[in-house]
């Protein structure tokens, strides 16, 4: 890998790993869930509208996509970032980023409903048994100190940031992301405004709330996805997915240097359960030279200047290869978003 990818990658390494830190000095302020997510909203679709309209197209791409990009905007963003949010204020930013970083598993299960065909092997049965249990080490001690609310609205988030990318990879395919991400946000900050109008701080909050607001929207939201395109294009979709793994790691140090969130054992046996988990769940597990792993599913880069949800389906390929399905594999999470190459 280049320079300049070591640079991408390290870059939204951090950029959607410290959401949850900016979520919790938000909601502890305290503001208001949706004054938090309509804010987040707002400032990414002000940056990225002007990009999509750029690119020509847009209205013509929401006419004749309206129907799956709402569900994508829902299922995405309206629902889990109110529940992320909310969840926020009772769990600490470490446990939240933790739980997030199940995404990956509960994607393998949810892609069986959409007709993923590829094989789940030993290795990613193992891989979803170990993510189970740390999310179980996880959310155990929580149960009984009436956090099972908080710890309902992350599963919810989970379910949401899975499911999303398998909509966007079926009916999405053909929208340059741009043009998928800012609607979207622009649809979820009208949703928001009303109720973030009703509970809107009475006084200017701090500095670091401020800050907090503003690295949400612009760094995390924005800046994140523009970068993520860039280093789709340097080191393929397959590549560039491994930033799944080291979100979490970011959160997990954000909380205890920053908010002086304690780093328990039961952290970091979850932690090294869930991480070893997604990396088995989502590993291939095709015979050689099929082309379902490895450097060759890095063909599908982006197209136009725009990350694509890739499936490979249609006319089944020569040589008795056989098509290789679109899998949670070729999926990217960072927080409030899923990048579907």
């Amino acid at each position: 890998m280049t320079a300049r990818g070591w640079f991408l990658f390290s870059l939204m390494g951090v950029v959607w790993g410290i959401p949850y830190l900016m979520i919790k000095v938000a909601v502890d302020a305290p503001l208001s869930p949706s004054t938090v997510v309509f804010t987040r909203c707002a400032l990414g679709a002000v940056l990225l509208l002007p990009f999509a309209l750029r690119q020509g197209g847009l209205t013509r791409v929401v006419r004749s996509h309206w129907r799956p990009m709402l569900a994508f905007a829902c299922i995405e963003i309206i629902g889990p970032w109110f529940t992320l949010t909310d969840a926020e204020r009772h769990l600490s930013s470490s446990t939240a980023g933790l739980l997030i970083a199940g995404v990956p598993i509960v994607g393998v299960l949810m892609a069986r409903f959409f007709g993923d065909a590829e094989r789940l092997g030993a290795r990613r049965v193992v891989g979803l048994g170990l993510g189970l249990a740390g999310v179980t080490v996880l959310t155990v001690p929580h149960l009984t100190g009436g956090d099972a609310r908080s710890l309902a609205e992350v599963l919810l988030t989970v379910l949401g940031y899975a499911t999303a990318p398998l909509i966007a990879a079926r009916y999405l395919k053909d929208v340059p992301t741009l043009q998928l991400t800012a609607p979207c946000l622009a649809l979820a900050a009208l949703v928001y405004a009303p109720a973030a109008a009703l509970t809107w701080p009475s006084t200017v909050p701090s500095a670091q709330v401020l800050a907090s607001l503003a690295g949400l929207g612009v760094i995390c939201t924005a800046v994140a996805f523009v970068a993520f395109l860039e280093l789709i294009k340097e080191v393929g979709p397959t590549r560039s997915t491994v930033i799944t793994y080291v979100n979490p790691a970011v959160a997990v140090a954000a909380g205890a240097l920053f908010l002086g969130e304690d780093l328990t054992v039961g952290i970091g046996v979850a932690f090294t359960l869930i991480l070893a988990g997604s990396v088995l769940a989502t590993a291939g597990s095709g015979p050689k030279g099929d082309g379902s792993e490895g450097d060759g599913a890095e063909g599908g880069g982006s197209e136009g200047g725009s990350a694509k949800a890739s499936s490979s389906e249609g006319s089944g390929s020569k040589g008795g290869a056989r098509p290789v399905a679109w899998s949670t594999r070729q999926t990217s999470r960072a927080d409030g978003r899923v990048e579907c190459p």
